[in-house]
């Protein structure tokens, strides 16, 4: 099957060879080509290399778009978003609704989980979010990310794509949890996704249900009947995310979820302490055995409170 990397590769190369697009990035044809998620083409195809000026290059991306010309712009490292970000955030996402401008920019962000540092480690989707007119997707699997890309195809507005690096081998698709009575209910985003497998198996040896959701979607983030029907049921609801956990879009859903199913909604993302370059100090995307743990915890207090009434 067509690994996550092929499918992008695949649907850029439509892009810049059949509908007269353009993809910005730098290093984008260095070694690796982007860990394959870059077509083999060249500057003639569409493809422009930017020069190592972090600030500007999304500069020149955005103007692009606004061309009227469909644009990808790859951050190689999402860490580099606090330096991107200005004009994606400034420009891009309210060209639109100021000035009836269309800015049809997709935002390919790329996280890398270790050994990359305390500024292009991690994933850092929750700093863009608050900003109106820019969409927010996080997939993982190749099909995810064709509707993803379908979607910004179908539409004039900027897309932000929070993307990992450990999905691009991923070749299977993912299916959320149909347990009707659920004991624990996951909600996983970003890498956090391919880690809950895992988890799944160890809380069944304990005899418990779980019902696993991959939120691909984080901004309009619209909460599925199924998935209120799995939390209103479950004794616990976790979002799990490769973002940090405070100012988060995973406390966003949390608190939306809460107040359309009346149920805690509890959120585990990275430790709220800066990476560092060794395995020591690295600070990566929950383990499966911290969620595992995570969830332990909670159905411990969980239970406390039930003692007590």
């Amino acid at each position: 099957m067509t690994t996550t990397a092929e499918m992008i590769a695949e649907r850029t190369q439509r892009l810049l060879t059949e509908d007269n697009g353009l993809l910005f990035g730098q290093c984008v044809t260095a070694v690796g080509w982007v860990g394959g998620s870059i077509p083999p083409l060249s500057e003639g195809d569409g493809i422009v290399e930017l020069s190592m000026a972090d600030v500007a290059g999304a500069s020149i991306a955005v103007g692009a778009a606004l061309s009227g010309r469909r644009c990808i712009y790859v951050i190689r490292y999402q860490g580099f978003l606090w330096y991107n970000a200005a004009s994606l955030v400034n420009y891009a996402a309210k060209s639109k609704f100021m000035w009836e401008i269309p800015c049809p920019i997709m935002v390919r962000s790329i996280s890398m989980d270790g050994s990359i540092g305390p500024v292009a480690s991690g994933s850092h989707h929750g700093m863009v979010g608050r900003m109106p007119g820019l969409a927010i997707a996080a997939p993982i699997t190749p099909g995810e990310w064709s509707d993803v890309f379908d979607w910004w195809m179908e539409h004039d507005d900027p897309i932000y794509v929070s993307e990992s690096r450990k999905s691009f081998t991923v070749d299977y698709e993912l299916s959320d949890g149909s347990h009707p009575v659920p004991d624990v209910t996951l909600i996983g985003i970003g890498a956090s996704r391919l880690n809950m497998a895992e988890v799944q198996s160890n809380l069944e040896k304990q005899g418990l249900t779980v019902n696993i959701f991959h939120q691909v979607w984080l901004k309009p983030f619209v909460a599925s009947s199924r998935l209120l029907e799995s939390v209103v049921a479950s004794r616990v609801c976790l979002i799990v995310d490769s973002d940090f956990e405070d100012c988060s879009i995973a406390k966003t859903i949390a608190f939306e979820l809460m107040h359309a199913s009346r149920k805690q909604v509890h959120v585990l993302g990275l430790e709220e302490r800066a990476a560092g370059f060794s395995a020591a100090s690295d600070n990566t995307t929950p383990s499966g055995h911290k969620i595992f743990q995570k969830v332990n915890s909670l159905l411990q207090v969980k239970e406390c409170e039930n003692d007590g009434d």
